[in-house]
């Protein structure tokens, strides 16, 4: 299902027992994470947490915040309007499958995915509830002096009054202590590349510096940093558009592995099985969801300097440091009358990113399988912290398989930036980081079954020794053949007579 607005998703997890609400005013710095913290790491990431009085250095936003919406399985599955990830997974892979009908019935059958597909193409409207109020600012950058002052600490806040018209009335949090300030967490970041016009949905963190000003951090291998560079080379200002709310899967979408130059709203287009409209914003050609709570529009000027962003504490369970990134100049920002700021938080996992990371693994599964038939399943854990550590299981019917799969996985989109894959047997549970790591240390001989590559790495991966370059390590914990050197018989895994079983079970 499609869902109108952030607040109409709000209502639906109300509705369905995952919500809960906190009605007394709680402080963006600092206590708000807490909070959120402590229910993410709850069991099966605990319920989605509305704020109904944010406070911003003492005064209450006229905002409310939600966090943690998407943070279990069952919210995940709500955003794509579906029962199940599992399930939307299944329609996407069938969709990919597809093929000309050998009857009557399956015509039929793929007739009825052709009108899914309808909705898939987003659609340009004039008007839309994200411009319901606008405020537009000089084109120019403003001195520095409308901003927050320094962040007290949470037990001396001071009364400061955001000012309007602002990002400063925005229930934007201080998330960690060590945090070089207030944090967008969850911004959908919108660019397009100038030579193609192709157009980009990413997610980027954002500090604010003050009311008109923020960091820009699209990390080097990010299509945003792409398109920046082009625009950087010809010296002009490139459009940037940022939207928050409106449905819950435009957040996912801009967070999934998409192929470069797949435009996001065709996915949540056909995962909410209605097109997506677009508005055009006020002070670019940009165009954002017309049903996105809020809209910051701006610009990022390749002729300034840098300037530092961070500390962040970040995904990876560790503060990024400092380290320059180009500043967002805001032209505009427009909203819903009752608009709901949407925020998230990363950090030691488990956390929110653990469902979201999960289910584009689930979603996108039957397109790795479309390169690699002999895949089973693949797993993210949450140690892995996203994409740091890869369970796959595979079919293996030749020696070296594993390694085949392993180089593979590399070489596609954001896998690049995992630094270990280890690849089992089909009947291994990936899901089960117990059934996988029984397998890796029975399976293997260390020198035998590893292998080691260099190639890109996250720049956020602080352990490298040169930032965004990094060593890999691939281990084939699967059973071995004689063409992989092995020369003795390989021994069954234990397992009861399945008669006995049958027997005993009889007799409980």
């Amino acid at each position: 299902m499609a869902f109108d607005s952030f607040r109409d998703f709000i209502s639906q997890l109300e509705q369905a027992g995952e919500l809960k609400r906190i009605s007394r005013p709680v402080a963006t710095e600092l206590e708000i994470t807490e909070l959120a913290n402590r229910e993410m790491k709850s069991a099966q990431g605990g319920k989605a947490l509305l704020f109904e009085q944010p406070t911003v250095n003492g005064a209450v936003s006229p905002f409310p915040l939600a966090i943690n919406t998407m943070g279990s399985w069952k919210r995940m599955a709500m955003s794509m309007g579906a029962s199940s990830v599992d399930e939307a997974a299944a329609e996407l892979g069938g969709l990919i499958k597809a093929r000309p009908p050998a009857s009557f019935r399956e015509a039929i059958r793929l007739l009825s995915t052709a009108l899914d597909l309808r909705h898939a193409r987003p659609k340009i409207v004039k008007d839309g509830p994200c411009k319901e109020v606008v405020l537009k600012f000089e084109q120019n950058p403003v001195p520095r002096t409308e901003s927050w002052p320094k962040a007290p600490n949470v037990a001396d806040r001071s009364t400061f009054e955001p000012q309007p018209s602002t990002l400063l009335n925005l229930p934007i949090q201080k998330c960690w202590p060590l945090d070089g300030g207030r944090f967008l967490t969850l911004p959908c970041v919108l660019t397009k590349d100038p030579d193609t016009g192709e157009r980009n949905v990413g997610m980027y963190r954002m500090q604010i510096y003050d009311g008109r000003t923020a960091g820009m951090h699209w990390q080097l291998q990010k299509v945003g940093a792409r398109h920046g560079r082009r625009y950087y080379e010809s010296g002009t200002r490139m459009p940037v558009a940022v939207f928050l709310g409106g449905d819950p899967v435009f957040a996912f979408c801009a967070t999934a592995p998409l192929p470069d130059g797949l435009d996001e709203f065709l996915l949540a287009g056909y995962l909410r099985k209605k097109s997506v409209p677009l508005v055009k914003c006020e002070t670019n050609d940009l165009e954002v969801p017309a049903n996105a709570d809020f809209v910051i529009e701006g610009y990022v000027d390749p002729r300034e300097p840098l300037r530092e962003e961070g500390s962040f504490g970040d995904h990876t369970g560790y503060y990024t440091l400092p380290e320059p990134y180009p500043v967002f100049h805001i032209t505009a920002i427009t909203h819903r009358k009752d608009a709901v700021y949407p925020a998230t938080i990363v950090g030691i996992p488990p956390m929110e990113d653990f469902y979201i990371g999960s289910a584009s693994v689930k979603l996108f599964l039957p397109v790795f399988k479309m390169n690699f038939p002999e895949i089973v399943d693949m797993a993210l854990p949450a140690e892995g912290v996203f994409h740091n550590l890869v369970f796959v299981s595979i079919r293996k019917t030749y020696p070296m398989q594993a390694y085949k799969i392993m180089h593979g996985l590399w070489g596609m989109g954001q896998m690049m930036f995992t630094k270990y894959i280890v690849v089992v047997d089909e009947d291994v549970d990936v899901h089960n980081t117990s059934d996988v790591l029984f397998r890796l240390c029975a399976n293997t001989d260390p020198q035998r079954d590893s292998i080691f590559t260099r190639g890109p790495a996250d720049v956020l991966d602080h352990a490298t020794t040169e930032m965004a370059i990094g060593s890999k390590l691939g281990i084939d914990a699967t059973r071995k053949m004689p063409g992989e050197g092995f020369k003795r018989p390989w021994p069954p895994l234990i397992v009861m007579d399945e008669a006995v079983r049958k027997r005993v079970d009889g007799t409980v």
